[in-house]
């Protein structure tokens, strides 16, 4: 029965996650306008490594900071976002809590940036209070940021 519900609350996270990203606005984005909630029951990204790999796709390291109380509430997921269209560059889904491991980084490769796109907001959510709280936009024409480390190939 755990295992069933562990699987139905990650389809159900992860259709939340689809669904909120057209409904976030600019709030919860470090280095931008608007604000955000730094209460830990809010998925917090906290740095950012991304390197362009030799075929141009990215790697982003990601790392999360949230107050994670089991299956019931812990950071289920982050994903990287162009910011000027919203679309989502892609889905990390986190299959289980860290409760331990706090904060915890986890990676995701593959990611297809489209040409031209110099900037992508980096957030997370958790599966009870979805996106809310700090986001960090990465400028991938930039070699590093407060938050963040860019690695492009060739450097």
């Amino acid at each position: 029965m755990g295992k069933n519900t562990s699987v139905i609350s990650a389809i159900a996270g992860l259709l939340l996650l689809l669904i909120s990203v057209y409904t976030y606005g600019s709030g919860g984005q470090k280095g931008l306008e608007g604000s955000f909630n730094p209460d830990l029951n809010f998925a917090q990204i906290e740095y950012v490594k991304a390197t362009e790999s030799s075929n141009g796709s990215w790697r982003f390291d990601v790392t999360v900071r949230h107050n994670d109380e089991g299956w019931d509430h812990y950071a289920d997921a982050w994903q990287v976002v162009d910011p000027q269209s919203g679309k989502i560059l892609t889905v990390r889904v986190l299959a289980h809590p860290h409760e331990t491991e706090q904060p915890f980084t986890r990676s995701q490769s593959g990611v297809k940036v489209p040409d031209g796109l110099t900037r992508v907001l980096v957030q997370a959510k958790c599966n009870v209070h979805g996106f809310g709280g700090s986001a960090i936009l990465v400028d991938l024409s930039q070699s590093e940021g407060d938050e963040y480390q860019v690695q492009r190939r060739g450097d």
